[in-house]
């Protein structure tokens, strides 16, 4: 039988995952390190079956796109009525590109105005409704796989393409990833409960400021993994507004069984007002 270690990843502040002596973490990109806590039957065991939920649109629509990769990705689409360059990535939880996450982007498309919005697949078409399933497709994501799909959507988006960025727990990561890849064309990042970057070298190539929506309670993006956050961008000399509250990881997904609906209303108030100063 294997032997299992306990491996304390130090970019993820006080974290611990139980991991299997032959999977290699030293050098492993930020966001595959989340991946990671696929392996941990906490984490997996914290986060309740998503509640059933249909989401029905005239406006939005699935399409395929080319990949740098050579292959073809997928996303949720709902273009602008006027022609505009502003444009909302959103990200997936560790669920999928599922019906929750559609309506969070019709949502934003609604309430910020003139704007495309495209609610990138990054599990290349599987949804989980299980978290042993939302477990295995996190642990099998690959960083090199999800740059390309964010590089395939911004070539759809185009060079001249203002791009905003939102995510909710694993996706929350990817937020901040994608907005790091988009260089200069990032123009507002917005994390709820995501595992951040904390390479001072790479942020100090993020070309937007960042707005993290941050639950007291998680015990994974807890407060050690935050104020190294926080101290990694002030190091970088880029701007980080935290939004607290006292509720835990997952606490805006209104599928969420355990979903707090006074302080997702007010975080996301926090993320329109964010995303309008910015996106102009």
């Amino acid at each position: 039988m294997k032997k299992f270690l306990l491996l304390m990843v130090s970019a993820l502040g006080s974290l611990t995952l139980f991991a299997q002596d032959d999977i290699t973490i030293c050098h492993t990109p930020t966001i595959d390190k989340f991946a990671l806590l696929a392996s941990n039957k906490e984490f997996k065991s914290s986060h309740q079956s998503p509640l059933p939920y249909i989401h029905v649109s005239e406006a939005g629509k699935m399409i395929t796109f080319k990949t740098p990769d050579g292959k073809e990705a997928s996303g949720y689409l709902i273009q602008a009525k006027s022609k505009t360059n502003n444009w909302i990535f959103v990200f997936q939880e560790w669920w999928g590109l599922n019906d929750h996450i559609k309506r969070e982007a019709e949502k934003l498309y609604n309430d910020l105005g003139n704007v495309n919005v495209i609610a990138l697949d990054m599990y290349d078409g599987k949804i989980a409704t299980a978290s042993e399933d939302a477990g295995k497709y996190m642990g099998e994501f690959k960083a090199d796989r999800g740059t390309a799909i964010i590089k395939g959507a911004m070539t759809l988006a185009g060079k001249s393409a203002k791009i905003g960025t939102i995510g909710w727990c694993f996706g929350g990561g990817l937020s901040l990833q994608a907005a790091l890849t988009a260089q200069k064309q990032a123009v507002a990042c917005v994390m709820y409960y995501g595992m951040p970057e904390t390479d001072v070298a790479k942020l100090k190539s993020l070309n937007t400021d960042v707005l993290n929506i941050w639950p007291t309670q998680d015990k994974w993006i807890n407060k050690e993994v935050m104020d190294k956050f926080e101290a990694s961008m002030l190091s970088a000399g880029k701007n980080l507004t935290i939004k607290a509250y006292d509720a835990d990881h997952a606490f805006a997904n209104p599928s969420n069984p355990k979903h707090n609906e006074a302080f997702t209303e007010d975080a996301y108030k926090n993320t329109l007002d964010f995303f309008k100063a910015r996106l102009k």
